[in-house]
């Protein structure tokens, strides 16, 4: 097979997977439409079992930018990291220094190597993901980025987008994780000031950047991009005509997720929530499609690698009446991610993969696409001869950690517990939302699946996640075993 020539890696924060209509299992109340998205998987090979590493944001994106296991954490204990309130995340802070990037190995052989990014989490103090790029362009403003001074908008503005009752849940939960919450509101609706035309919306600048660099980039042998959109993560703005199609009513608006379970939400402020990010799905499929016939107008289609992916989705009252991503418990709608990998010869087009794949497995893959060699081994496993030659599966299990749980899915099985044994909870893999955990009632496949676990995260986990798991919830259903056994 021949070699691929460029790479050009697209990636949506909180994207799911049932928001794509090319995997025609959309989310019950979604009427969302990606006719450029959908178009892509036309033209490529698409994964339907494919999941993080670990999570959320950033340690996702250490996996993906260097094929290494972030999960289990050792040494990832940031909550003293001046400059970003979301450091007591474990295993949120900057790639490790002897680690390669993507970015660095390409570098290294003579590719020109572009970030074009609006995640303001990879750009905080202490951060280095724009390590090995030769040009790294940081689009401003995304939730509370220190963007903009000026002054803060009025208790009337705040309340104008996000209602008093969501407000005071959200800010419940970030005081409960010891985390200044008075600024939250105010200073995403400041940065968000002023932005009245489409073209000046995040996803639009983001998507027009990296069109600009592949122009600007025409004369470059060999070419590696990376494309970072931080929609359709919240706060939901979105201009009022992509909402209008899924919610015509006049009414309160909602753009920002409480993370936390809502039995009581009414209805209208449910109905609004999920047209807002349908609608900033449709935003982003639309300027995606900008990209891509750049892309194609400058002849890049006919040599480029295009990977289409996600970090994580995002619950909407699917199921426990929840809205946000969590790990415990752990839910499809958060966890399974989309990934279409686009072949410039063509070669599996249209195609689906059901083999299952991991984030860490994108760096291996892709140097193998470009016939790249890594200057060390990584934990991640290269799926180019599975899904584009027809070769056997790379994984029976995926095992994803987050904070103080993890999360083991295989053929049959959902399981789901803390670091420490508690907890588990125990599905079939295409369960309802209705369904019940049946870890009671398989106690040795339980132990079982957490000793895969372990075994993956190398044989043991840090103390401080153990301090982290005791203070999760307690999930009506679940069952606790003795780990050690």
């Amino acid at each position: 097979m021949p070699t691929v020539k460029n790479v050009i890696l697209v990636m949506f924060d909180s994207l799911r997977r049932d928001a794509l209509g090319c995997y025609g299992s959309p989310a019950p109340w979604s009427r969302i439409r990606t006719p450029h998205l959908d178009a892509l998987a036309r033209e490529s090979v698409m994964f339907t079992r494919a999941y993080p590493e670990s999570l959320p944001t950033l340690c996702a994106r250490r996996a993906i930018y260097t094929g290494q296991r972030t999960f289990p954490f050792h040494n990832g204990d940031f909550s003293f990291m001046k400059g970003d309130w979301v450091g007591y995340i474990p295993g949120w802070g900057p790639i490790p220094e002897e680690q390669h990037t993507l970015s660095e190995i390409f570098s290294a052989q003579q590719f020109r190597t572009g970030l074009i990014s609006d995640l303001y989490h990879q750009f905080k103090p202490g951060k280095n993901f724009w390590r090995g790029f030769d040009q790294w362009t940081f689009i401003r403003g995304q939730e509370t980025d220190h963007q903009r001074s000026g002054r803060a908008p009025t208790r009337e503005d705040i309340d104008r987008w996000i209602p008093p009752e969501i407000s005071a849940i959200h800010n419940g939960v970030l005081k409960q994780a010891k985390v200044d919450s008075n600024w939250f509101d105010s200073k995403a609706l400041l940065n968000m000031r002023d932005r009245v035309r489409e073209e000046q919306w995040f996803n639009a600048q983001v998507m027009q950047e990296a069109a600009r660099w592949v122009e600007q980039n025409t004369d470059a042998e060999r070419l590696f991009l990376t494309v970072e959109c931080f929609d359709p993560h919240e706060p939901w703005f979105v201009p009022e005509h992509y909402r209008k199609r899924h919610d015509p009513h006049d009414g309160r608006e909602q753009v920002l997720s409480p993370y936390a379970e809502i039995p009581d939400l009414p209805e209208d402020l449910l109905r609004r929530t999920r047209a807002n990010y349908a609608g900033l799905v449709e935003m982003c499929d639309r300027w995606f499609g900008h990209l891509m016939e750049t892309l194609r107008v400058s002849g890049r289609l006919d040599d480029s690698l295009v990977i289409v992916t996600a970090d994580h989705g995002h619950s909407l009252w699917d199921r426990r009446h929840y809205i946000g991503k969590r790990h415990y418990p752990s839910d499809p709608e958060t966890f399974h991610l989309p990934l279409l990998i686009r072949h410039p010869q063509g070669v599996a087009a249209g195609t689906r993969c059901d083999a299952l794949v991991q984030a860490h497995d994108l760096a291996p893959t892709v140097l193998e696409a470009t016939g790249v060699a890594p200057p060390e081994p990584m934990q991640g496993r290269s799926f180019w001869n599975t899904a584009f030659a027809g070769g056997e599966p790379i994984r029976r299990h995926v095992t994803v950690g987050w904070a103080g749980s993890l999360t083991v899915i295989d053929d049959q099985w959902w399981f789901n517990c803390k670091v420490d044994g508690a907890g588990a909870l125990l599905y079939p893999v295409g369960r309802g939302p209705e369904d019940a955990s049946v870890a009671e009632q398989q106690p040795e496949l339980v132990r079982e699946l957490f000793r895969q676990a372990k075994a993956d995260a190398g044989g043991s986990f840090p103390d401080y996640l153990f301090e982290r798991a005791a203070a999760l919830p307690h999930v009506p259903g679940s069952a606790s075993f003795n780990a050690d056994t």
